[in-house]
């Protein structure tokens, strides 16, 4: 009976030990470690794409990024449809990757992409996107051009030789003026076709001037898109301005606001509205050391002046013409244009830049708006009101 006793009580104390051992170790891992505690496993790496892949009709504009939570990026690569990669950017901490360049229009793009979670397992990405196929990309162009010298009335012009724009707001906040000094102006829709820009008052002289036209991916209306960026650095030149109170017969030349040259002068015909110079502020559009002035309309063909310098479309020069010496100074017998002495043609012509204004007073008509810059005719109250913007 003894020895039973003691078998029944080493039994007895076993499972008592058993019991403390299980007490001491948790099912869920949370014990000091040992053989029954679970492993655990860190959370798999996950991307993100925008575009996402799929994705149709991507404007080309849109910033391509990658991005992973719970792990890094190992591989990030976006490939145009010959094979070429996209540049980009991965992030310093791997966990994002960013394109820099625009894309093409009408263009698959494939994503490929690795990404490591903490304990090394690798999560794979493949697939595509496409960008929209627009149904016309009109050019544009931009004035004044690179590296120009211009004078103190010179707007800047961005034209869409190919049709109008529809949204012309979004065209506009596209476009940008920066200045090496402060410069209050505005853009103004002069056609459907052709937007300027134009200070308020004259520029000041030597200001140095960029201009961005960030068109590309610019949605136009109608399915246009923009087909290319357009920029221009220019500068500013010296401050010339030309003033005539035409019954005055002559023509003064002012720089930085005092009086620089003063030549004599025969301006338009005071007695026929339709032959007047007229009033209005014009700029310098154009010079030609010899310029054709034939007008059959008026019996006169073959006319060939010295020293031209076009201040309109509508038809007004400041030229030579010693054909009529006899009046230049004295009476106002021209067609329109401003009739110089050939030796004072010449020394204005040498002086002027185009952009530069020609300010006409003291005729009995005014420059029509039909001119190709006609932007000083109006004032600023109207100019503004002009702006897409507004």
């Amino acid at each position: 009976m003894r020895s039973g006793r003691r078998l029944l009580g080493t039994v007895a104390t076993l499972v008592a030990a058993i019991a403390l051992l299980a007490s001491c170790t948790s099912d869920d891992g949370g014990g000091s470690g040992g053989p029954f505690e679970k492993e655990k496993k860190a959370p798999a790496a996950k991307l993100a794409f925008a575009p996402e892949i799929g994705a149709v009709d991507v404007a080309p504009t849109t910033p391509v990024k990658i991005t992973v939570t719970d792990g890094e990026l190992t591989e990030a690569t976006v490939t145009n449809p010959e094979g070429a990669p996209v540049t980009g950017q991965l992030a310093p901490d791997k966990k994002s990757w960013t394109s820099g360049e625009v894309l093409g229009y009408a263009k698959a793009y494939t994503y490929t992409v690795k990404a490591e979670n903490a304990d090394g397992r690798v999560t794979e990405k493949t697939g595509t996107f496409n960008t929209l196929a627009p149904a016309a990309t009109p050019r544009a162009t931009i004035n004044p051009g690179d590296n120009a010298t211009v004078g103190v009335g010179m707007p800047v012009s961005v034209k869409f030789p190919e049709g109008p724009p529809e949204d012309k707001a979004a065209v506009e906040k596209a476009l940008t003026v920066e200045t090496s000094q402060p410069v209050e102006g505005s853009w103004a829709w002069i056609s459907d076709s052709q937007v300027d820009w134009r200070p308020k008052e004259y520029w000041p002289a030597n200001t140095q001037v960029t201009v961005n036209a960030k068109l590309y991916g610019v949605a136009y209306g109608g399915g246009a898109y923009g087909k290319a960026d357009l920029s221009t650095q220019f500068t500013i030149g010296r401050n010339q301005v030309v003033k005539i109170n035409t019954p005055d017969h002559v023509m003064n030349v002012y720089r930085d606001g005092q009086l620089f040259a003063s030549y004599p002068s025969s301006n338009g015909d005071d007695n026929d509205p339709n032959l007047n110079t007229p009033n209005g502020t014009v700029i310098v559009m154009a010079k030609e050391e010899v310029g054709d002035f034939s007008n059959p309309r008026y019996g006169y063909t073959n006319v060939m002046k010295k020293w031209a310098v076009r201040i309109s479309n509508h038809g007004e020069f400041i030229h030579e013409n010693n054909d009529n010496a006899a009046n230049i100074g004295k009476k106002n017998s021209s067609h329109g244009c401003v009739n110089l002495l050939e030796a004072d043609a010449k020394a204005y012509f040498d002086s002027a830049l185009i952009g530069d204004p020609v300010e006409i007073t003291g005729s009995k008509a005014d420059f029509p708006t039909t001119s190709d810059v006609f932007d000083w005719l109006l004032s600023w109250e109207q100019w503004q009101s002009m702006s897409a913007l507004n």
